[in-house]
């Protein structure tokens, strides 16, 4: 399977069963695996989106909004938890408008499901610890 670097964004190769094993980027030799939601921006959201084979969570969020800040900590919570599962990123929408845009985001905290780079789910609002975890697990496997 593909695995894309938190870093340097490069795409790794990655035996399905050695996924745990929490492997090193090829290139820059980081962790890939860091169960901690990557800052994305307009420049990199779609080579993340695209190039990993675990399916991809989006936390679309801004800094001026309470319930994103609320909600942050349960997301890094749960990319701890699913880090073998799901890749996780964070896109700030005030400072990737274009993105933002592309993706039709009209209300934050919004939470985007990627499987082989297409959406699949998505829902809106700062979700409590234990929806959020039933949302991920509704879509694995």
């Amino acid at each position: 399977m593909f695995i894309t670097c938190s870093t340097c964004f490069a795409k790794n190769r990655v035996p399905e069963d050695k996924i745990e094993a929490d492997g090193i980027c090829g290139k820059c030799k980081n962790k890939l695996l860091l169960g901690a939601p990557i800052e994305l921006t307009d420049a990199n959201v779609f080579k993340f989106i695209q190039n990993n084979d675990l399916p991809v969570v989006i936390d679309f969020w801004a800094d001026w909004c309470g319930p994103c800040k609320s909600f942050a900590p349960h997301f890094q919570q749960a990319a701890m938890a699913f880090k073998h599962t799901y890749r996780f990123g964070k896109l700030n929408t005030q400072n990737a408008q274009s993105s933002a845009g592309m993706f039709n985001i009209r209300s934050i905290p919004t939470l985007i499901v990627f499987k082989q780079g297409k959406e699949v789910d998505r829902v809106s609002g700062a979700l409590p610890p234990q929806d959020l975890t039933r949302w991920l697990q509704s879509h694995i496997g």
